[in-house]
């Protein structure tokens, strides 16, 4: 269950705390309910964000060799980080990703997403199916970050391997053979960050400024090339895949009963990219009457927390709008709460409003497939056709 969370988010059957064992021989604390999930969320003392990005799978020595020949290093920065310089790293990168800077970057991308959906459109048209997490959804998430954070011109193309190498890497139940392959991927990218931490610009420049060391300026770049772009761009594959099968939605989207808003809410809450994340208890305690020793390892399972009808009305259906919608933790919560939430939401919103009319009077040629991977469901294609002559009721000129 643990690598495949998602997929059993509406079994009624689990306890609020349960302890599961995982794929190599280790027990954790898996934590089913919201306000349990909020809870631990928003204690970082007494639950710490210390194991956030260990690697699921232990790592052999023979990886280890590879990771340490690219000197590769990821010191606590943001996710990871319980000590007292996470709020001044943390500052740094939310005023990068500030509203007003992300409100200015949407007129760009609303630009360029409606001329990719025209694209599409027109290939759909002429009877030709498209993949709308390969042409649509993939690149536009890092194509943003890249404007905000000043990156260097990386290919998105070796970005986007690297994301999804890490996000393996670190969450996934691998064998040695693979475990090797991603350690020299990643740390090979990991010396590009390298380089651009000591002279880039943006915010590895705003960094160096206050005094952080190299390694930390690393580290910031490489979570936001994870968390930043890659989990977005899932979203918006997951989030369009759950539109396809709600006619009734993208029929409130076109007459404007239906918000935008409220559409990305409602898909956060069902459709989460990242479904779990994890903390260790640092002293012995208690959560929903179980016991927590010292050094316990807690899985905290979001995607079912965004189900739970303690908070929600009607938590399988989506009915944007609905009391409890926006109350989901796809963001977590509390002092380590997701900093790009705005431009995440920003991206969607953009998404949904242009691509919503490509959905109709298509049919679904091959949906998203999710790998095992304990936090993050990494879709892999999402492949569309034209069923018949297609509507252009809804479509924009």
């Amino acid at each position: 269950m643990l690598f495949r969370s998602w997929a059993r988010v509406t079994d009624p059957a689990w306890p609020d705390v349960a302890r599961v064992p995982d794929h190599v021989g280790g027990t954790h604390l898996l934590v089913t309910r919201h306000a349990l999930v909020r809870q631990v969320l928003a204690d970082p003392v007494t639950y710490r964000p210390d194991n956030a990005l260990d690697a699921v799978t232990p790592m052999p020595a023979t990886a280890l060799r590879v990771l340490a020949g690219h000197r590769f290093r990821l010191p606590p920065t943001l996710a990871n980080n319980s000590s007292a310089s996470h709020p001044r790293i943390r500052a740094i990168v939310a005023d990068v990703l500030h509203p007003a800077r992300v409100a200015a970057q949407r007129p760009w991308l609303t630009t360029l997403v409606r001329d990719r959906v025209a694209r599409l459109g027109a290939t759909l048209d002429a009877g030709t199916p498209v993949d709308l997490y390969a042409d649509l959804a993939a690149d536009l998430p890092l194509l943003v970050l890249a404007r905000l954070v000043e990156l260097p011109d990386a290919p998105v193309g070796a970005v986007k391997e690297f994301a999804r190498a890490a996000l393996e890497l670190f969450w996934a139940p691998l064998d040695a053979d693979r475990q090797v392959a991603l350690a020299a991927e990643v740390g090979r990218f990991h010396r590009v960050l390298r380089d651009f931490a000591a002279t880039g610009g943006g915010l590895a420049a705003e960094l160096r400024a206050a005094g952080h060391p190299p390694d930390v300026v690393v580290g910031a770049l490489f979570f936001l090339l994870v968390a930043g772009q890659e989990t977005t761009s899932q979203f918006l594959t997951l989030l369009l895949h759950r539109l396809a099968g709600e006619p009734t939605v993208r029929a409130g989207l076109r007459t404007g009963e239906v918000a935008v808003a409220d559409v990305v809410e409602e898909g956060l809450r069902l459709e989460p990219p990242i479904v779990t994340w994890r903390r260790v208890a640092a002293t012995d305690t208690t959560l929903g009457g179980t016991a927590v020793p010292a050094g316990s390892s807690l899985v905290l399972w979001l995607g079912r927390a965004g189900r739970d009808p303690a908070v929600v009305e009607s938590p399988d259906e989506f009915r944007p709008g609905q009391r409890g919608s926006r109350r989901h933790l796809a963001f977590g919560a509390g002092a380590h709460r997701c900093v790009g939430d705005v431009l995440a939401r920003m991206e969607a919103a953009v998404v949904v409003a242009e691509a919503a009319p490509l959905l109709d009077g298509v049919t679904v040629v091959r949906p998203p497939w999710c790998p095992d991977n304990l936090t993050f469901r990494m879709p892999d294609a999402f492949v569309i056709a034209a069923a018949g002559p297609r509507s252009t009721e809804g479509a924009r000129s």
